[in-house]
């Protein structure tokens, strides 16, 4: 009699093949985390200047819509996700910080001490834009790729924090390549005192809607029990 089978089924199987469209590495040990296979190419374009008035969430989309395109021109007939995170406080949006003085100056901002304003938290909007690209079906009208756009907004409530410490945060390197000059998923944990909807959100990929897209478009499916 033959031993039991003690391999684990993923949580989702893939159905269609799905390109990435970046090098994040949280974004991919997301999906990574519930099975869903991928390949990884990352988009070559710039990330968009903001328009005059536009909404964070507008410009969130329409930067991400800019790297699946660009993916989909590049490898046609493929279903390609794309997501560009940002934090918006106070109208003002703070992308990926150019050096350590610019990332102290983006904590400084977030949560840092105002004498005009005694407060023990400060809070700002995280926002991931979300576009997936993939061939039109049939006759179904519209340009094709066809696309399916959407945008997600956390509010994050942080601990306001001294100079001292926030420089010491800074000088770690680890606010380098994250949008807000902070990592919810690291050393910058610390940092947060509260978040008011998709955490996953914050650390660069909505994963509960991401899952609803995929599956929708059924790009993936639950797995066999």
């Amino acid at each position: 009699m033959s031993e039991p089978s003690t391999a684990r089924a993923p949580l989702f199987a893939t159905s269609l093949p799905l390109i990435l469209a970046s090098a994040s590495p949280r974004r991919q040990a997301y999906l990574n985390a519930i099975g869903v296979e991928f390949t990884i190419r990352p988009s070559q374009v710039e990330e968009p200047p903001r328009e005059a008035g536009e909404a964070p969430e507008a410009y969130a989309v329409r930067a991400a819509r800019s790297k699946a395109l660009d993916v989909s021109t590049r490898y046609p007939g493929s279903i390609v996700l794309a997501a560009d995170t940002v934090v918006a406080l106070g109208g003002h949006l703070l992308g990926k910080p150019r050096d350590k003085d610019d990332a102290l100056q983006m904590l400084h901002r977030l949560c840092g001490r105002d004498p005009h304003r005694p407060s023990r938290t400060r809070s700002h909007q995280v926002v991931t834009g979300c576009c997936l690209a993939r061939p039109k079906a049939g006759d179904e009208p519209g340009p094709s790729p066809f696309l399916v756009e959407f945008a997600v907004v956390t509010e994050v409530v942080m601990a306001i924090q001294p100079h001292k410490v926030l420089a010491a945060y800074a000088a770690t390197r680890e606010p380098m390549d994250k949008a807000g000059a902070y990592a919810i998923q690291g050393k910058g944990a610390f940092l947060v005192r509260e978040v008011r909807g998709s955490y996953t959100n914050v650390v660069g990929l909505p994963l509960a809607e991401i899952v609803d897209v995929l599956t929708s478009c059924g790009v993936i499916a639950p797995g066999r029990g």
